[in-house]
This record gives structure tokens, C-alpha cells and sequence, in this order.
């Protein structure tokens, strides 16, 4: 397994990163508790270190598996998790905060009973931590990110709050997500951010476009790429009989379509020349192409199962030549795939 420094900070962490959000069961239908702890132990045997969750991923739960899973060896773990998203607030009734989406149990809905604001004042901020750190029973958290961003409250208010609990230990890094870099100069002018995290694939490269990829680049910023594998579509592995459960977000995305997933498995099968070369799976190729895009990446990698930890973590030892990388680009920019 690579590691490296993240951001500006002397952590060294895992290129492979294991996201957490599908354990949680929302909008991924459902998980199962004791599969995902052997999960995150399979990860940690396998050199990944960096476990990111959020509160939201499952109205507290990923969180609460998390700290399951991590009892024992916490010494051992890149821990970050996120802030901003609240579905137990009234205080939008004052006129703070903004509303993202009703939800229930299972996932986005607009009859859900819960409203889920994006939020981001200090004392929100402050509670939040202060239960994520009850949930996964620790001191502290190496990487707080903002999970989204919200009007009502100021930039400069919102990275204080952040600088302040990483100058009482709280915190170690700090990180914000689903950011323009507008909002990354504004934090930026504040306090140093250590990390980005923002979608980022083989088929979702807007950061390459809107500049927030130059940003990370001119400012030592690491890049945690979220959807690296684009929900499982880039595996290889999915078949377009693949019939998703009641709550999963790919059950009604066009993505996952028949049509689209047999698109997407044939430019899959393109990279046979250089996943031999590699002695690696195709989704593994995939994974290290992204890692290789910019020094300063991580790559979250979804799981719910042991099994998709032990394949996913090879591609951490990966390092592929300028050529490959390039091969790869040219076959999927050619595959037009949506």
C-alpha cells in the first residue's frame, strides 16, 4: 500500500481510502452490521488506513458501526468524518441553514419525515463533532470535513470554528466537500484547507474542468475522490441483469441501466492489455488510473463486504506508467459514456 502526507499535515495516509457510506444502509438498501465490521478489519489487515463516514450516512449508523469496528485499533486509523448536514434542527424556522432534501429511512424522499438542512453555524458545528465522537468513541477526529456548503452562514465563521477545535485537539485536518473553488479561496483565506473531497472518476471529471483540481495542485490541498468506481459501475462486475433493492440510488438512474452498464462493461473490457500487464482486475486498474492523476489523491473506495475489500486494496501498490494512463483516458473519452 502507497501512503501519502495529507494536505499540509504530517499524516500519512493510505491512497486507498474505505468509505463508509453504503454500511449505513441509506439509499444503498440496506446493509448488514457484522459484514461491514469484518469489512473495515479486512481493510485494515490490507494497509488502508483512511476510514471516512459522515452522520448523515444512515442518520448516525455508519458512524456507530464505525466505532464497532475501530474499538482496539485506533491508533491505526486516518478517522474523518463530516459536518453540515442536519436532520434534527428546527432552527430553520429562525431562518438559518438551508434546506438539501426530505428523506426517510431508506433514502431521499419528498414525503420523507425528515428535513435535512445543510448547515454549517459554530455551535452547530460543535454539537455535530461532539456527537460523531460519542458514536465512534474517541477523542478526536483526524479529518473534519464540511459535507456541504450553505449561504447563510459565513465562510470565515464556519473555518474559525474548525481552526479552533484543531487548536484544542478535536481535530486534526481540515477538509470541506461538494465546494466551488470560489469557496475554497474563501476558506483559503482563513486557514490552510487540507483536503478536498469531491466526486471524482474515469466518467466524472468535472475537477479537471472548474478549476478545483488546479486549486488542490497550486495549494498542497489532497484530493479524497469520492465515486471512484462511479457506484460500482466501473467494477466490471455488474451485470445489466443487476436488479437494485427498494432505497438504492442506482434503482432508478440511468446509469444503471441494461443499455448503459453493458456501454460501460464493454470499455471496461478495452483495458484488458494493461490490467494483464499489471496482473490486476479491471476495477483495480481503475482505481490506481485515478490515484494517478494527481500526487495528492486518495481514493474512497465503497464497501460492504470483506470480499470487495481484498480486491479493492491491491490497486493501492499500483503505479502506472504515463502511457497507461494515457491509454485509458483516450478509450474512455472515446466510449462517451454518460
Amino acid at each position: 500500500m502507497q501512503y501519502r502526507q495529507l494536505g499540509t499535515t504530517e499524516i500519512q495516509t493510505s491512497v486507498v481510502g474505505f468509505g463508509a457510506w453504503a454500511i449505513g444502509g441509506w439509499m444503498w438498501g440496506g446493509s448488514d452490521e457484522k459484514e461491514a465490521i469484518r469489512a473495515i478489519d479486512a481493510a485494515v489487515d490490507h494497509g488502508i488506513n483512511l476510514i471516512d463516514t459522515a452522520p448523515m450516512y444512515g442518520y448516525g449508523r455508519s458512524e456507530e458501526i464505525v466505532g464497532k469496528a475501530i474499538a482496539g485499533k485506533r491508533d491505526k486509523i486516518v478517522l474523518a468524518t463530516k459536518c453540515g448536514l442536519r436532520w434534527d434542527t428546527k432552527d430553520w424556522q429562525k431562518g438559518e441553514g438551508v434546506l438539501h432534501f426530505y428523506g426517510n429511512n431508506k433514502g431521499i424522499a419528498a414525503d420523507g419525515k425528515f428535513r435535512v438542512y445543510k448547515y454549517l453555524r459554530p455551535e452547530s458545528i460543535r454539537w455535530e463533532i461532539e456527537r460523531s465522537l460519542l458514536r465512534m468513541k474517541t477523542d478526536h477526529i483526524d479529518l473534519l470535513q464540511t459535507h456541504w456548503q450553505e449561504e447563510t452562514t459565513p465562510i470565515v465563521a464556519t473555518m474559525e470554528t474548525l481552526l479552533r477545535l484543531k487548536e484544542e485537539g478535536k481535530i486534526r485536518a481540515i477538509g470541506v466537500s461538494n465546494v466551488t473553488v470560489e469557496h475554497l479561496r474563501q476558506y483559503q483565506a482563513v486557514g490552510q484547507v487540507d483536503v478536498a473531497q469531491e466526486c471524482f472518476s474515469l466518467i466524472d471529471r468535472q475537477i479537471e474542468h472548474n478549476g478545483i483540481l488546479d486549486f488542490c495542485k497550486a495549494n498542497g490541498v489532497s484530493l479524497l475522490a469520492y465515486s471512484p468506481m462511479a457506484n460500482g459501475l466501473l467494477t466490471g462486475r455488474l451485470s445489466p441483469d443487476r436488479v437494485f433493492n427498494e432505497g438504492d440510488l442506482r434503482r432508478e438512474n440511468p446509469r444503471f441501466s441494461p443499455e448503459n452498464i453493458n456501454r460501460v462493461n464493454s470499455m471496461l473490457r478495452e483495458f484488458s492489455d494493461v490490467a494483464e500487464k499489471y496482473h490486476a482486475t479491471l476495477g483495480q486498474i481503475v482505481i490506481a488510473w485515478t490515484t494517478g492523476q494527481y500526487e495528492k489523491t486518495h481514493v474512497l473506495c465503497g464497501a460492504r463486504s470483506e470480499k470487495q475489500v481484498i480486491e479493492n486494496a491491491p490497486a493501492g501498490d499500483m503505479v502506472l506508467t504515463e502511457e497507461n494512463l494515457q491509454t485509458i483516458s483516450d478509450i474512455a473519452a472515446e466510449a462517451g459514456i454518460i
